[in-house]
């Protein structure tokens, strides 16, 4: 099969669309490294390829549930590949939304949701997951050696622009439910997050992050300790990454901020309650490290479950101590002592 060009597909959240980037690297490795590839994605997760020369172009793509007619985005689309037909189109969108873009958009060959008799399967992480989709036109040799991978402002870049130390240690608490009115089931408590923030950062240099949109959480979270560097709403998305990919780790929970580290080789420590770890936690991969900290409950996980609709007190994170987590970031990156041990020591 000869392919030249190449267009994705991908509406999700970040973490959906960070997980869908092994497709630009089995696609360089199927079909060589000059493949153009296009994207279709959201506006805000899209700028993850602001400077990724991987991707030709971007086709951002808001408010997906209106009709094709009827949308100028994806009627831009389709009238590109009027002009230039793709070789090949990879859809990740499973909701019928989608059904009517990969119907109207020309290309030799399609693949994934709306466009053949395809199965998803369950039970596998949604990187391999969505391998699967494409896995027709891909052989197994490229097709599992094809990894999740950004490309962000340098590290060395950001550690000037932002002041950062040599060593840091980036934590991200919020998630994006944070605005439910009623219980927010990833969420790990606030003082349980001033409390880590605070103990981590008598040890190493402590980077906040999250987005503009999220200041009354943080707010309720601030003032910080002295020395923490507060990056909340200040970072594009690629310097967000940078960040990332310059840290010693990353605390956060199940979340788009993990599964950058995840995609950088950034050490993860995620708190993880409700939803199912095997499934959407940060990608392990060969040359990285994911730590999976729980309270490991028995209702858990029970994600998009009756259990969960029905949940009023998520124990499943509320149950993660903070010397639990302390204590796995301290001998992993700090090499410091045990949670109690430095709360006596600081009495």
């Amino acid at each position: 099969m000869r392919v030249k060009t190449v267009l994705v597909i991908q509406c999700g959240a970040l973490g959906d669309l960070i997980c869908s980037t092994s497709v630009i690297d089995a696609v360089a490795r199927q079909f060589g490294p000059g493949t153009r590839i296009d994207f279709v994605c959201k506006p805000g997760p899209g700028a993850l390829f602001f400077l990724d020369n991987r991707v030709n172009k971007v086709f951002k793509v808001n408010h997906c549930k209106w009709p094709v007619w009827l949308h100028p985005a994806k009627r831009a689309v389709v009238n590109s590949s009027r002009a230039v037909p793709y070789d090949l189109l990879i859809n990740f969108g499973s909701g019928k939304q989608f059904r009517g873009l990969v119907k109207k958009t020309r290309a030799g060959r399609k693949v994934g949701f709306h466009s053949m008799e395809s199965h998803f399967p369950k039970g596998i992480h949604m990187v391999d997951a969505l391998k699967s989709l494409f896995s027709d036109v891909i052989d197994d040799e490229h097709l599992w050696r094809a990894l999740p991978s950004l490309v962000g402002t340098s590290a060395e870049e950001v550690k000037t622009t932002y002041g950062l130390d040599h060593r840091y240690l980036v934590v991200s608490p919020s998630n994006s439910h944070h605005r439910k009115k009623n219980v927010n089931h990833r969420a790990w408590e606030e003082g349980s997050w001033a409390e880590l923030i605070d103990a981590l950062s008598r040890d190493i240099q402590v980077v906040v992050v999250g987005s503009h949109s999220e200041d009354d959480f943080f707010n309720r979270l601030r003032p910080f300790p002295a020395g923490v560097v507060d990056l909340v709403g200040k970072t594009s998305v690629v310097d967000l990454v940078g960040v990332i990919d310059g840290a010693v780790g990353l605390v956060a929970t199940d979340t788009g901020t993990a599964h950058v580290a995840s995609a950088t080789g950034t050490e993860v420590f995620a708190l993880i309650g409700p939803t199912p770890a095997c499934e959407t936690a940060p990608y392990q991969g060969p040359a990285n490290t994911v730590h999976i900290i729980s309270a490991n409950l028995p209702c858990s996980p029970c994600y998009k479950t009756e259990a969960m609709k029905t949940c009023r007190d998520n124990r499943c994170m509320k149950e993660i101590s903070v010397s639990d987590v302390y204590d796995l970031v301290a001998a992993s990156c700090l090499g410091g002592q045990g949670f109690h041990n430095k709360k006596s020591a600081a009495s």
